[in-house]
Formats: C-alpha cells, sequence, structure tokens
C-alpha cells in the first residue's frame, strides 16, 4: 500500500481550480477527483505498519478550522519547472494539525520527514519544461483567492498508480472536534490555547 495523510477538498473549490488547467505547454494537469492537500507523504507499507499508522492517527484530538486558497506559485529544479500549485492563506491551525500528523506518523514508526512542510494543492506536473514557460500563468493567477471553507477531518488516502497517473482512495477519515471559540474571551486566550493543543 502506498500511502499519505491529506485534506480532500470541497466540490466547489474542485470545481474552481479545474478552471486554471490552461495555458502551460507541456503541463500535466491534475484531475480535479485528486485535488488534495498533503499533510504527510508516508509511501509504501505493508497491512501491519497501516494498521500501526491508523491508532496513531486516531488519537490525534484537534479543532476543526476554516482554509482558503490564495494565490499561485511553482517548484523548479535548476531553471526547470516541476510543478504548479495554488497556494493556501497562513493558517496556525493547518500547521498545528500538521505537526500533530507528524508526530503521529513518527509514533507509528516512520522516520521523521525533513522536508520543510509547505502546504498547496499540486495544479499540474511538468517534466523539462522551462520557468518561463509559466510565467504568464503565474502573473495572471497571482491574485487567485477563494472563500474559506472548513477543514472538520483529515484522511488517509491509498495511492494506486497506472498508466494514466495516480489514483487517491481515501481508506480512512479521522474527524477534528468542534473548537468553540466562545470558550475563549480575546485572540491572546485563543492563541494561549492552540499553544497548549501543541502540547
Amino acid at each position: 500500500m502506498r500511502l499519505f495523510v491529506g485534506l480532500d477538498l470541497p466540490e466547489d473549490l474542485r470545481l474552481t481550480l479545474g478552471q486554471l488547467r490552461a495555458g502551460i505547454n507541456g503541463a500535466r494537469w491534475v484531475p480535479s477527483e485528486n485535488f488534495h492537500i498533503t499533510l504527510r507523504f508516508i509511501g509504501e507499507v505493508d497491512r501491519h505498519q497501516a494498521a500501526d499508522l491508523d491508532d496513531a492517527l486516531a488519537d490525534i484530538d484537534a479543532p476543526a478550522f476554516d482554509l482558503a486558497v490564495q494565490g499561485v506559485g511553482s517548484f523548479a529544479s535548476r531553471g526547470r519547472l516541476r510543478a504548479i500549485w495554488a497556494g493556501l492563506e497562513s493558517s496556525g491551525a493547518l500547521v498545528h494539525l500538521h505537526d500533530k500528523v507528524e508526530r503521529a506518523a513518527v509514533r507509528a514508526g516512520f522516520a521523521e520527514e525533513q522536508r520543510k512542510f509547505k502546504p498547496h494543492v499540486t495544479l499540474a506536473r511538468l517534466k523539462g519544461t522551462p520557468e518561463f514557460a509559466a510565467q504568464r500563468f503565474l502573473e495572471d493567477h497571482a491574485g487567485l483567492t477563494t472563500r474559506p471553507f472548513t477543514v472538520d477531518r483529515f484522511v488517509l488516502f491509498e495511492s494506486t498508480l497506472g498508466g494514466e497517473g495516480a489514483h487517491y482512495t481515501p481508506i480512512c477519515k479521522y474527524p477534528l472536534r468542534a473548537f468553540d471559540y466562545t470558550d475563549y474571551g480575546d485572540f491572546e486566550d485563543l492563541a494561549e490555547a492552540y499553544a497548549d493543543e501543541a502540547l
């Protein structure tokens, strides 16, 4: 099994992002049904490792939160594009959830992730395309913003590779609890509550 932990997206947001899929020669555009936000790539595991990971993820206690897509960008290496993505607004709650997922993965026996967390939705993958080929696309969509959507769960996905690309299947869903803002009097109290969550 090839697994990763992530967030699925609401259908209306998938449709909005799907409308961006044009304007870069050589791009392999991601099907809208595959849009997601990766929290932690796991990789190939056996059934026992998957069960240990499921147990660790099920123990996560974190609040639900709102999130919005904001801007676009690219990953490149040596002047060649590897991917085009839609970015996400800065969110302490998203980082908080990512950190808990990371700790759960380590408790389940997986090595620590060495790459810095860069939350995004991959729109296209490229191979050998020069960076300037996407300049117009990145400029045209730099101001992209969407209405916030509620993140009330995270998901363990299985990734199956095939001739037409990857297919992602949710195999376990983990609910986030409702966050009662009325329990906190002001921003400092709320920030302190999130800090306590991280302990």
